[in-house]
């Protein structure tokens, strides 16, 4: 402390003759002396007030960046859309996809291994796209056609049964409590409850309240792809639950025979002639009430 109190009256040249004295004797006066002899040869200019506030006062301003409300509420935009892009990603990949045929409708559509699919009217199919090369699997309701592209393993699930395929062109339908696979091509292994059975080309086979009954087909493709509706010993409500379906409409019956079976083909796309032939073959007379409902009551 008293160092420095030294130090600085020597500076100002206050020292009296004995602090001249004891200061000089200190051992940093050398150093001192050097510093004070370099800094006495430096010219400072005068201080000029005017001048430093007008060099200020002209100086260029940056204006502030400021970014606009509608460009921060784009940015939120963009960020919500690629977060969004990433979601609709993952639900593509992760979540069932589904594909259905509205009644009077039919839908084609391709698997990730590029096999077809054809779904009848009142259908719907789901599977998932993740591992589909080692997991294709998926689950029906109601009718399609598939041509499955070779390779492995290929299930169709469906409430009442599993067939499982490699590489084949085959129908599954599901109606209520009848379960109908025929083969086109290759081979299909069918399973319902605890049965298991074979099918190769041009055999199908029909499961109905546990009873199972196997028959040949010549067809090389289901009637339901040309638009005709074909039956085998089927029940009239069964059939008018179909064309109720493949045209979208109401069908009300009024009639005590529902026992007596029809084997044969119905047009998927004349209604007028699908009406004349059931009210023929079961003696019923059909009225039109609207555009979609139609009676049968009996003559």
């Amino acid at each position: 402390m008293k160092k420095n109190r030294l130090l600085a009256k020597w500076l100002n040249n206050d020292l009296s003759q004995d602090e001249l004295a004891e200061f000089e004797a200190s051992p940093d006066f050398e150093k001192y002396q050097k510093i004070k002899n370099y800094t006495d040869h430096l010219e400072v200019d005068d201080f000029d007030e005017n001048r430093m506030l007008s060099n200020i006062l002209n100086q260029k301003k940056e204006t502030p960046k400021v970014i606009p409300l509608y460009k921060k509420w784009i940015f939120k935009a963009a960020a919500v859309f690629v977060l969004a892009l990433g979601i609709t990603f993952v639900m593509k990949l992760f979540v069932p996809q589904t594909q259905t045929a509205n009644f009077g409708e039919k839908t084609s559509f391709s698997l990730p291994d590029n096999s077809e699919v054809v779904l009848n009217s009142g259908s719907e199919i789901s599977y998932k796209k993740w591992n589909w090369a080692n997991n294709r699997h998926l689950e029906l309701k109601g009718e399609a056609y598939f041509k499955v592209a070779k390779g492995r393993r290929f299930e169709v699930q469906t409430s009442l049964g599993k067939v499982s395929v490699l590489g084949t062109q085959f129908n599954v339908k599901v109606r209520k409590n009848k379960f109908d696979v025929v083969c086109y091509e290759g081979r299909v292994k069918v399973n319902y409850a605890n049965t298991q059975i074979v099918l190769t080309h041009g055999q199908s086979v029909n499961f109905e309240n546990g009873k199972q009954v196997k028959l040949n087909v010549r067809s090389l493709k289901p009637e339901w792809i040309d638009n005709q509706i074909s039956f085998y010993q089927e029940n009239i409500r069964a059939i008018l639950d179909e064309v109720e379906r493949q045209y979208n409409i109401t069908i009300e019956l009024n009639t005590k025979d529902t026992v007596s079976l029809f084997t044969g083909k119905l047009p998927a796309k004349d209604l007028n002639t699908a009406i004349q032939i059931i009210s023929t073959t079961y003696h019923l007379e059909a009225k039109k009430v609207s555009k979609n409902k139609i009676i049968f009551d009996e003559k």
